[in-house]
């Protein structure tokens, strides 16, 4: 197989890339820069994503697409409309590069989009692929816009495209907060999360590119949208205890309820913060594993301790 990646220099895409390659794929990997990838990784760069981007040499002989590239959550977005910029990357970019590949010839088009757009919290049940939709920022929004134009041009081209909702990312060299966590919890931080009684979905990095891959040959796969978690779901108490665990540290959790995390977070401008630490976010990968056979190949506990290895 012919394959082309997007975002191959990102935190997932690194791990698709190579995961591809040792699989005996002929990999293309595209970046907005002149990154310098692995050996056995042709490159193509490509300066904006977006509705004009050329794809023409990218796509040459290849007969599948893995899009990871994406305008991602900006904290302090400085964009005068940031819902514009969201959609000019993630929908306009997204349905070129699809056009362009459709017309090229590729077979199958994987996309990976993002739980946000089930949601901001479950209540009673944790998220299905099923679910209607309730994407809760101009990020979200945009992913799922494109999931719905992606539809769309599968109907219209024949393409096959898959579609991918990941919660929470984690590995080695893992960004943002679960990154910071770990090193916090390397150099003995304390830390006031040890009452914390929610419930949240994960997903180790060697898990979601190994159902990406799956999903690029699968033929149960075509057209379908699948949500993917390590298949435990544990409290961010709990999760901080494994990780400390796996490093071989122990944790210094103070217990202070969520209710005063909430309103100190809200007082200091932070509440997405406190949402993501305390609020219960989970995900049901029954269709995943049913349809596709699929089950995720590291437990939680495996997962965070390659983490750690990192560290």
């Amino acid at each position: 197989m012919n394959l082309l990646i997007t975002g191959a220099t990102g935190f997932v895409g690194q791990a698709v890339c190579a995961q591809a390659c040792a699989a005996g794929m002929i990999v293309r990997g595209a970046t907005r820069s002149a990154a310098v990838l692995p050996n056995g990784i042709q490159a193509y760069t490509f300066s904006n994503l977006d509705g004009n981007t050329p794809w023409g040499e990218g796509l040459a002989g290849c007969s599948a697409v893995v899009h990871l590239a994406a305008r991602v959550h900006v904290m302090a977005d400085v964009a005068a409309d940031p819902l514009a910029e969201f959609r000019r990357v993630n929908v306009e970019g997204t349905l070129n590069l699809a056009g362009q590949a459709a017309a090229a010839g590729v077979r199958r088009f994987v996309f990976v989009s993002s739980i946000g757009v089930n949601g901001v919290e479950t209540c009673r049940r944790p998220f299905t692929a099923h679910d209607e939709v309730a994407p809760h920022s101009p990020y979200a929004v945009s992913k799922f816009e494109a999931e719905l134009g992606l539809r769309a041009l599968a109907a219209e081209t024949g393409m096959e495209v898959v579609t991918i909702r990941p919660p929470l990312v984690y590995g080695p060299s893992a960004p943002g907060n679960f990154g910071l966590l770990m090193r916090w919890l390397k150099y003995g931080v304390p830390l006031p999360l040890g009452a914390i009684h929610n419930q949240r979905s994960l997903v180790g990095l060697d898990n979601l590119v190994d159902l990406i891959l799956t999903c690029l040959t699968h033929p149960a796969a075509a057209n379908q949208t699948f949500l993917v978690s390590d298949g435990e779901d544990v409290s961010t108490t709990e999760l901080l205890r494994r990780m400390g665990q796996a490093m071989g540290r122990p944790t210094r959790l103070i217990p202070v309820p969520a209710n005063w995390l909430k309103l100190v977070a809200a007082m200091v401008g932070k509440p997405d913060m406190a949402q993501r630490l305390c609020g219960t976010f989970q995900v049901d990968i029954e269709k995943t594993r049913s349809l596709l056979g699929w089950a995720p190949p590291l437990s939680l506990d495996e997962g965070l301790k390659k983490v750690a290895g990192g560290i």
